[in-house]
């Protein structure tokens, strides 16, 4: 069983005095999703497929999806909702310790919003549909269609009578929850939006978009309020806390901006790594502390009110960002190929893909306690210097159709051998 650990670091003495800095470790991958809950726990969803549901920093781990975990959410009676890469939304009983399908759609999902009554979930995928799932069975799937490309965000109104979208076609379009009918198209930017999130009066809107722009729009008429665009580009993550009136909005060049959203200013604008996105931002229950994830293996929670005075994410870069004077070809092969789904050593740490260690000369689909594609589990192939070089060649699209590996290829001869070279040498079991 692989060794589980929580770091916390205190920047303050005690909690009366403030809230404090800390991390959540143990993914074996980059944090894509995070959720806070009613109940004081907090939920991961990570590349490495799996979800975390922690409680005062320990983690039950929730395995069931075969690909990256994009969006997690808490649902009633304890339950969580997660979706991701493997085009599927699932609800789990953490308590029982049980999980269904609740729904899948035809390509990745990228977000997921609750109900205010917690009993139906939207999902956003690349699909360029929304789906809506009973989350009791209630009522029939229901697919809505409309965007020219992919949805990338969606939320429901404060009463769930209506289910707000966006998209990478620069709309956000308006939809009747019960029905799936078109209401409005609300906005019209230009270029794609990535996330939205909705006051909680709905009297506004606010969205973030590929080209920078951080602006809030007004309801039901959709026109400009206040714009908080920065010269960075672009807007990946947001998330709103109507307690604390603060919008916390994440950026791919690792800031976190705060607003507020009272006197409409922004409150801070916090560089949290210095090297790679923000992809997942979420506010503490009590809106004292905000939740991020970027490349790192591990979730980072800062106070709001010290952000400017508190630690980065870690300074240390992937090893896929290094120089290439610093490493060999065949390293750097890997680093940028395999490193974040695959471990070299015989712990194969909590990764999206099994770990190499013993790679040549092993049956595919046969390292114990991973979960494979039945396609891979019931190949005939052995991993060698050959079918290495033919899985980078051709691509696992098409040298394993069906695989959960994921498309990429490398086609300079030399850079495969390098790569086959390197991988004799770390692999080899001693």
């Amino acid at each position: 069983m692989l060794v589980l650990f929580l770091s916390v670091i205190l920047l303050l003495t005690t909690r009366a005095e403030a809230q404090e800095f800390f991390t959540l470790k143990g993914h074996g991958g980059p944090i894509k999703g995070i959720a806070s809950t009613d109940n004081g726990t907090i939920l991961t969803g990570s590349f490495d497929n799996s979800v975390g549901l922690w409680r005062d920093g320990e983690p039950q781990w929730l395995e069931g999806h075969t690909a990256a975990v994009n969006a997690v959410a808490a649902v009633s009676d304890a339950r969580v909702v997660s979706a991701g890469d493997d085009f599927t939304v699932r609800l789990w009983d953490p308590v029982a310790g049980t999980t269904r399908r609740l729904g899948e759609h035809t390509a990745k999902i990228i977000q997921l919003a609750v109900a205010p009554d917690g009993q139906r979930v939207a999902s956003a995928s690349w699909d360029r549909t929304v789906g809506l799932w009973s989350v009791d069975g209630a009522a029939p799937p229901l697919q809505i269609k409309g965007h020219a490309n992919i949805v990338t965000d969606v939320a429901f109104s404060p009463d769930g009578a209506r289910i707000y979208s966006a998209s990478a076609d620069g709309t956000i379009r308006i939809w009747d929850a019960a029905t799936g009918a078109p209401v409005r198209r609300l906005v019209n930017h230009g270029f794609g939006i990535n996330t939205i999130n909705l006051s909680a009066d709905e009297s506004w809107i606010a969205y973030g978009a590929v080209d920078g722009t951080t602006r809030i729009a007004s309801l039901p008429d959709g026109d400009p309020l206040h714009d908080f665009t920065a010269d960075r580009r672009p807007i990946l993550a947001m998330d709103f806390h109507a307690a604390a009136a603060r919008i916390a909005v994440g950026d791919a060049q690792g800031y976190i901006m705060v607003i507020d959203t009272e006197t409409w200013r922004i409150a801070s604008d916090f560089r949290a790594t210095l090297s790679g996105p923000i992809w997942a931002l979420a506010f503490a229950q009590d809106g004292r502390n905000i939740h991020a994830g970027g490349l790192d293996d591990a979730m980072y929670s800062w106070p709001v009110a010290s952000l400017g005075s508190a630690p980065q994410m870690s300074n240390t870069e992937r090893s896929f960002l290094k120089s290439p004077e610093e490493m060999s070809n065949g390293e750097r092969q890997f680093q940028r190929k395999c490193s974040i789904c695959h471990a070299l050593g015989p712990d194969g740490q909590r990764r999206a893909g099994p770990t190499l260690h013993g790679l040549f000369g092993r049956a595919a689909g046969s390292v114990e306690g991973y979960i494979y594609s039945s396609t891979l589990q019931n190949s005939d192939i052995t991993w060698t210097d050959d079918t290495i070089d033919l899985l980078f060649d051709l691509g696992p699209d098409h040298y394993v159709p069906g695989s959960k590996m994921p498309m990429q290829r490398i086609t300079k001869p030399q850079d495969r051998t390098d790569l086959i070279a390197f991988l004799k040498k770390e692999t080899a079991n001693r």
